[in-house]
C-alpha cells in the first residue's frame, strides 16, 4: 500500500474540493490509502475506506506570510501533513495551500538532500505531443546561480525519467535565443555546466530553448529560475482559460455563430483538453528528504485528483531513490559556495 497525507484545508476551496478528489482517487487506486489532515469541524461523518483522520487546530491561509505559517501556525493542517512524511507515516504529502508557506515548511521539516542547496518546484505544461513539458523552477527561487540551475536539471531529469518512463529525458535551458552567445552571464555559465554534465553522462542536455519550445515539446525538461518559471505558468493558465471561454462564447454570439461553433466544437474541444492545465496539476517539490506535491490553489476536484495521482506515481516508481542516485553521480558539479538561504529555526 502507498500512503499519501493530504492537507484537506489547503487551497481556495478547501474540503469541498479536496475530499471529493480523495474519494475519486481511492476508487482509481485500490493500492492507496490516505491520511487526511484538517480541522475537526471538516471531518466528514463517515470517512471513505482506506482513510484515517489527523486533527489540526490551524489553517495556513492563502495570503498568510511565510513567517506566520512557519513560526506561528505550528499545528496547521499543512505542517501536520508534511510531518506525516517525516515520521514515516506517509510516503508523500499533497497540499493546495500557499506555495511559499508549503516550500518553507517542507524545507524546515524535511530538510534538503545532500548536494542540493535549494529545493525547486517542478510542474508540467501542455505541449504538442500531449505528454507535457516539465519546467523547473516554477516559483521557489527567484535568484539562482548556475549551480542551482544545474541542480534543477539533475532533479528534473530524475522526475521525468520516473513519471514518463523516459530514462534519458532531454534538458533545455530557457534563453532569449538558441545561440550559445545569447543570454546573461548566469545563463552562459549554466550552459557550460550543463554541457560538462552531459559529457559526464549525468544528463541529456539539448541546448538553449526559447519560450515557444515549451509548448512545442522540443525538450522534455526546461530549466529556468523561479521568476521566469512562475510567469510562464500563469501565462499558460491564462491561455487555457481563454480557449475555454472562447469555446463557450462560440455558441452565444448569434445563430450563425451557433452553427459555426457546432461544426468547430470537436476541434475546439480537443484543443481545450490538450491545453487544459488541470490535467497537468501537481508540482513536485524536489530536493527534499521526502516527497511533497503542490496542487494549484484554485484546483477543482478533477485537478486535485491529478495531483494525488502524480504523487502516487512518484512513490510507486521510487522517485526519491532516483533523485538521490542522479545527485550522487553529478555531485562534483553541484557544489554552491556561500548559499545561506535556509529557514532559521522557528
Amino acid at each position: 500500500m502507498i500512503t499519501l497525507s493530504v492537507d484537506v484545508m489547503g487551497g481556495d476551496h478547501g474540503p469541498v474540493v479536496t475530499l471529493a478528489a480523495c474519494r475519486q482517487f481511492l476508487l482509481r487506486r485500490p493500492q492507496a490509502q490516505l491520511v487526511l489532515v484538517g480541522l475537526p469541524s471538516a471531518r466528514p461523518p463517515a470517512l471513505p475506506p482506506r482513510c484515517t483522520w489527523v486533527d489540526a487546530s490551524e489553517v495556513v491561509a492563502m495570503d498568510d506570510p511565510v513567517e506566520v505559517a512557519l513560526r506561528r501556525k505550528r499545528d496547521s493542517s499543512m505542517r501536520r501533513a508534511i510531518e506525516q512524511v517525516k515520521e514515516g507515516l506517509a510516503d508523500a504529502a499533497v497540499s493546495a495551500g500557499n506555495t511559499g508557506a508549503l516550500m518553507a515548511i517542507a524545507r524546515y521539516v524535511l530538510k534538503t538532500l545532500d548536494g542540493i542547496d535549494r529545493p525547486a518546484i517542478a510542474g508540467q505544461f501542455p505541449n504538442a505531443h500531449g505528454v507535457g513539458t516539465t519546467m523547473l523552477d516554477m516559483g521557489a527561487n527567484v535568484d539562482c546561480t548556475p549551480e542551482h540551475l544545474l541542480q534543477f536539471a539533475v532533479m528534473g531529469s530524475a522526475l521525468v525519467s520516473v513519471l514518463q518512463d523516459n530514462p534519458e529525458p532531454t534538458v533545455g535551458l530557457l534563453n532569449v535565443g538558441e545561440e550559445v552567445i545569447k543570454g546573461n552571464e548566469v545563463i552562459k555559465k549554466t550552459s557550460e555546466l550543463l554541457q560538462i554534465a552531459a559529457k559526464n553522462g549525468d544528463l541529456n542536455f539539448y541546448g538553449n530553448v526559447e519560450g515557444n519550445d515549451i509548448f512545442k515539446g522540443t525538450v522534455d525538461i526546461v530549466v529556468c529560475d523561479g521568476f521566469v518559471g512562475n510567469i510562464a505558468l500563469k501565462a499558460s493558465e491564462g491561455l487555457a482559460n481563454l480557449v475555454s471561454n472562447s469555446l463557450k462564447d462560440s455558441f452565444k454570439s448569434n445563430i450563425w455563430g451557433y452553427f459555426a461553433g457546432m461544426i468547430a466544437y470537436p476541434v475546439l474541444k480537443g484543443f481545450k483538453n490538450k491545453v487544459d492545465h488541470r490535467r497537468y496539476n501537481g508540482a513536485a517539490l524536489l530536493g527534499l528528504r521526502g516527497l511533497v506535491f503542490k496542487s494549484h490553489g484554485s484546483a477543482d476536484a478533477f485537478a486535485f485528483e491529478r495531483a494525488l495521482l502524480r504523487a502516487y506515481d512518484a512513490v510507486h516508481h521510487q522517485l526519491m531513490q532516483k533523485v538521490q542516485d542522479r545527485i550522487a553521480r553529478a555531485a562534483p558539479l553541484l557544489v554552491v559556495r556561500g548559499d545561506t538561504n535556509i529557514p532559521s529555526n522557528p
